[in-house]
């Protein structure tokens, strides 16, 4: 999805002779998540990305699912998830299909004893609180408050945070995460309408070349179980590489919103798409300017998705008690709206800070065990007047 992008050293031609200094050649490897016909990138190892050498312990991680089917509107207190100190511990799904997993993550330390790669979804990790540095073989990525952090599936990664303050919002999707199709030419490129363009989004750099050998443990994700690989080369090696997959971040705060004279529907906030939900961003902007508008959101009917919206800061005048880290989930089937009395408080408002991200997925999500326990369970019956 990204535009091309190089970085490091890289032979004149693909798949032809690249020599190290002492005359043996470097290793390529093909990386792509959708096999030989879609986007993919060309790395340079020091050593062969292939020689296990040991094989060690396995985990189930599959979600515990409370309700697999419900058709009423939930509300989770994000930030009542506990922090854990370590980065894969802390990862917690509480919405999930056969599509992707919604994860809560407060992790206090940084991935530094081992990597990860996360071989069966892609990942949009949301930065909420917290700030570092993404190390991948690909380079090195900055972080900070409001990032989207896109991670092809098959990365390998260690995660490097600044502090123990650190709040997570995490979508694994078992789709290629892309830019929406409207937003793009018939090449590729973002168009003028587009709410954002190439230059707000930030490709890894610091490529730093790890040429060593030893024990380097690595845990993979595969089919919702967490296996324990130990390889006898650096997994960071790589020279240089090339091409159109690689992680990426973008900041919410560069998504420019698209207004108009009366109040504008979801797909105007759009920010990716995938073949089985959208993502969408809510960011500070001007209200509707007609002189009758009104600026709430009206009733919709939710049909063909599940809506979710996770909160991240300001004030949302189409809700009441709103706060940070809060997730609403209205399922399809039944339409919502703005909570009683917020239709009339919002005419002759001019603009709204609010800061949100929004998940519509066209298959229904089922609840976890641990979304349970952070449930706020009034908030169903909040609409009553």
């Amino acid at each position: 999805m990204p535009y091309y992008y190089s970085l490091g050293e890289i032979p004149h031609k693909r798949h032809t002779q690249f020599r190290k200094p002492d005359g043996k050649l470097y290793s390529e490897q093909l990386f792509s998540t959708e096999g030989f016909s879609n986007d993919s990138s060309l790395l340079y190892h020091c050593h062969p990305p292939t020689q296990i050498v040991k094989i060690g312990e396995q985990k189930d991680i599959t979600p515990n699912i409370a309700e697999a089917h419900f058709l009423k509107h939930r509300c989770l207190e994000g930030f009542n998830i506990p922090a854990k100190e370590d980065f894969l511990d802390s990862r917690i799904p509480v919405l999930v299909n056969s599509d992707c997993h919604i994860i809560l993550a407060a992790p206090k330390k940084s991935l530094v004893d081992y990597f990860y790669k996360n071989a069966d979804a892609n990942e949009m990790i949301f930065i909420h609180e917290g700030s570092g540095i993404i190390k991948t073989m690909f380079g090195n990525l900055s972080f900070g408050y409001g990032d989207y952090i896109v991670i092809p599936r098959g990365t390998i990664y260690q995660i490097h945070f600044n502090d123990e303050n650190n709040r997570l919002f995490i979508v694994e999707s078992y789709h290629p995460i892309r830019f929406p199709k409207r937003y793009l030419s018939k090449y590729g490129q973002l168009l003028e309408h587009a709410p954002y363009c190439e230059r707000d989004i930030r490709a890894p750099k610091e490529l730093e070349t790890f040429d060593e050998t030893g024990d380097f443990l690595l845990k993979i994700k595969k089919k919702n179980t967490l296996y324990d690989l130990h390889y006898g080369t650096h997994p960071f090696d790589v020279i240089g590489w090339d091409g159109c997959c690689y992680p990426f971040a973008f900041s919410i705060h560069d998504f420019e919103p698209i207004t108009g004279r009366v109040h504008q529907p979801p797909p105007v906030h759009q920010t990716f798409e995938t073949d089985a939900f959208v993502v969408c961003s809510f960011v500070p902007r001007l209200f509707d300017y007609h002189p009758d508008a009104i600026p709430a959101p009206y009733n919709h009917s939710n049909i063909d998705s599940d809506e979710l919206l996770y909160y991240v800061d300001g004030d949302f005048m189409s809700r009441k008690h709103v706060t940070r880290g809060m997730i609403t989930l209205h399922p399809a089937g039944i339409p919502h709206g703005p909570h009683a009395g917020a239709v009339e408080k919002s005419i002759g408002a001019k603009e709204t800070k609010e800061l949100a991200v929004m998940i519509d997925t066209f298959r229904p999500l089922s609840i976890t065990k641990e979304a349970l326990a952070i449930e706020n369970g009034n908030y169903t019956m909040s609409w009553a007047e």
